[in-house]
């Protein structure tokens, strides 16, 4: 019994882990997308500072758990559990990644004015978000049924990706002159879409702990 006590409290660590690197990095894309709208480079700048301590929460977090895996030999669901928790947590860091992204795309614009209306690319990072936080609540209640539901919001963010991609390409072939700056918001555009996508590998996470196979829930 003591030994399951244990195996239980280190397992609540890892979770709380996983809820701060998910919180750091869903943060970081927020902060990414206001420092972008604001054109805001010291922001901009902290985006990358703050990087690290991401990276280090995963680290730690993969970590925790080879020790867990070393010392008590999980099987069945409790290994699933914890593989799923590495899982998710790379998901996360990768959401980081592409904050850290969209700030440098930020820095490279610089203080141009913005040739491109930003209101696509604001309800983009607003769903995205949405999907970010909704997945981490959904995975932690381990609410397959609320997971499935955020992972078809993909398709919006999908579409509304394609959309914008159109306009950009357009925009950028009526002001050559602004290609640069173009180029830059393509990219962001194509980070903000990616960012989604993970809300969708958490949900087919959390599948395969509480049903024991893989789904694809987004094809």
């Amino acid at each position: 019994m003591v030994v399951r006590e244990r195996f239980e409290q280190e397992l609540k660590e890892v979770q709380a882990q996983f809820i701060e690197i998910a919180n750091s990095s869903i943060n970081a894309l927020k902060l990414a997308f206001e420092a972008l709208l604001e054109q805001d480079l010291e922001k901009s700048l902290k985006i990358l500072e703050d990087d690290l301590v991401i990276n280090r929460l995963e680290e730690e977090i993969n970590d925790h758990v080879i020790l867990m895996i070393a010392k008590q030999q999980p099987v069945a669901t409790d290994l699933r559990r914890l593989m799923v928790l590495v899982k998710a947590a790379s998901d996360m860091e990768r959401v980081g990644d592409y904050a850290v992204n969209i700030a440098k795309e930020t820095i490279r614009i610089g203080k141009e004015p913005l040739v491109f209306p930003t209101t696509n690319l604001q309800t983009m990072c607003n769903k995205t978000v949405e999907m970010l936080e909704s997945i981490i609540k959904a995975f932690t209640e381990e609410d397959t049924v609320r997971a499935k539901e955020i992972a078809e919001l993909d398709d919006y963010v999908d579409d509304l990706y394609g959309a914008t991609i159109t306009l950009l390409m357009r925009a950028g072939a009526e002001n050559p002159a602004y290609i640069s700056q173009i180029t830059h918001l393509t990219f962001v555009c194509r980070y903000l879409e990616r960012s989604a996508d993970h809300a969708t590998n958490i949900a087919e996470h959390l599948f395969y702990l509480v049903k024991g196979k893989h789904y694809e829930l987004n094809n």
